[in-house]
């Protein structure tokens, strides 16, 4: 067995993953989220100081962490933010004198790869016949298996990113449809949801006021679940978002954006339903570290 930790820098938030990896199973030891809103501001162009500064220090504290407990390795991945910045060289510089840790900048197919890695080592699923869709703060993943080869799609529409250019339904779905028209053609008959917004979602439907990964884990949504949620958050005000159990309330300004995407997913594979994992591209990251070391 052995002990790794894996940091994953995204758009909206820098999460923490410390486990014991032995024989492709990934065991957590410690997680920790922040909400960094590195992407804040940004829209695709440059990342801002008070952004990247909150980032690294986000990122620093959990570095110092995983260092007591214990680690082989720690490794730092960043996403959509950082890939899209035109400033993503100034940030990994930030990061590296601060903490000496080279991040490493994953393309949206890498990305992909990782998060179906992770969903499919926390949940039993076919995987010729299942897909993984991680809706991210800048970008959502898809990915599929085709006979031998896997399909990863990056789209840049993230909770963030869609929030911060007020896309409407219809302009969403317009973005995603060409991926979704590519993998319904791939056979997929379910699907398995993974990042904040599926976890939130099933986190909302189980009203629960103390997040529990637990109850969330292997939890089904239906699309008809989905929607109602959907209309939920809609009516309500920012404030009442905030008192929804189930919301965090860092996430209550982009969830209507996220939920959006999530739903567009479901009806766009033609799929009735979802299962969410809370094993995503953090176990993806931890696997892949264990098996290069």
């Amino acid at each position: 067995m052995t002990r790794v930790a894996a940091i994953d820098i995204g758009t909206n938030s820098t999460r923490l993953l410390v486990a014991d990896v032995a024989g492709g199973r990934v065991n957590v030891v410690k997680s920790g989220l922040l909400t960094t809103r590195l992407g804040q501001g940004s829209s695709g162009g440059c990342l801002l100081p008070g952004a990247m500064a909150r980032t690294v220090d986000a990122v620093a504290g959990f570095f110092a962490s995983a260092r007591r407990m214990g680690v082989s390795g720690v490794m730092a991945a960043a996403t959509s933010a950082v890939r899209d910045a035109c400033n993503r060289d100034d940030f990994l510089a930030l990061l590296k004198n601060r903490t000496g840790l080279e991040a490493r900048v994953l393309s949206g197919e890498e990305e992909a790869r990782l998060s179906y890695g992770g969903a499919l080592s926390g949940l039993d699923a076919d995987p010729l016949t299942t897909a993984v869709a991680d809706v991210g703060g800048g970008s959502t993943e898809l990915v599929w298996r085709e006979g031998a080869h896997l399909r990863c799609r990056s789209v840049n529409a993230g909770a963030v990113r869609m929030t911060a250019s007020a896309a409407g339904g219809e302009e969403i779905a317009a973005v995603l449809r060409p991926v979704l028209e590519e993998a319904r053609r791939g056979g997929i008959r379910s699907l398995i949801g993974v990042g904040g917004t599926a976890t939130t979602c099933a986190a909302i439907d189980l009203g629960l006021y103390r997040y529990d990964p637990a109850l969330t884990h292997g939890y089904v949504l239906t699309g008809q679940r989905i929607t109602e949620i959907l209309n939920l958050l809609r009516s309500l005000t920012l404030a009442g978002r905030k008192k929804v159990p189930g919301l965090q309330p860092e996430r209550a300004d982009i969830i209507v954006a996220g939920v959006t995407i999530l739903r567009q997913v479901v009806a766009g594979l033609g799929l009735d339903r979802l299962r969410v994992s809370e094993a995503d591209i953090l176990f993806g990251l931890a696997l892949e570290q264990v098996e290069n070391l």
